[in-house]
């Protein structure tokens, strides 16, 4: 009896530790990121579509609801890629692609890995085409994309509450081509984000 009232008891305290751990660590988890946007490409037009490739900023704030569970809020500017056509220039648009995701933070000694699955929706404006192109095609796009986002990436602790971070992640970002109002294809981001940066927890 005294042995399982023991044990119970150090079971307690461990519970107790780790949460008053966790809750010293606290809940909030914000990371800087400068992040390889490399982008699929993939076009079933007739025209050969693609967009550049390009490092851009990140911002993104977590919120961790157990020791494990963790939201994330995955935010940038809107970004400008030049539109290409077999490989010529034809215009430029930007984009906004905010993604939300929940993450399983994995227990490893010295370092924190996750994975993550959740939505990205992508905003395109400022979508413009080289005058010749306007008037040959008169082309458009639809200006909305939902699609989904998956991820993995690692935190590395470097001091109290500071971390290092490497995070990959995969969007599927597309968008309906349209030339004098009428479907010509879709045009398919899907890019492959690689990014390192810093994390401050609190």
């Amino acid at each position: 009896m005294k042995k399982n009232l023991l044990a119970v008891a150090v079971l307690c305290a461990l519970t107790s530790g780790a949460a008053f751990a966790q809750q010293a660590e606290g809940p909030w988890l914000v990371r800087a990121r400068a992040v390889n946007l490399d982008s699929a490409n993939k076009d079933t037009t007739p025209l050969g579509l693609s967009v550049n490739d390009k490092v851009i900023p990140e911002v993104d704030v977590s919120y961790f609801f157990t020791p494990n569970i963790a939201a994330e809020l995955v935010l940038t500017v809107p970004q400008k890629h030049t539109v290409r056509s077999a490989g010529t220039g034809i215009g430029s648009l930007k984009h906004l692609p905010p993604s939300l995701l929940l993450q399983y933070h994995f227990n490893a000694p010295g370092f924190k890995p996750y994975v993550g699955a959740g939505v990205n929706y992508t905003r395109f404006s400022s979508v413009r085409f080289d005058p010749a192109v306007a008037a040959a095609l008169n082309p458009s796009i639809d200006k909305n994309s939902f699609g989904g986002a998956l991820q993995v990436g690692v935190d590395i602790p470097l001091s109290k509450n500071l971390y290092l971070n490497v995070d990959v992640k995969k969007v599927y970002i597309k968008t309906d081509v349209f030339s004098s109002g009428t479907k010509v294809g879709t045009f398919k981001v899907d890019p492959v984000l690689v990014g390192v940066g810093l994390g401050w927890r609190f």
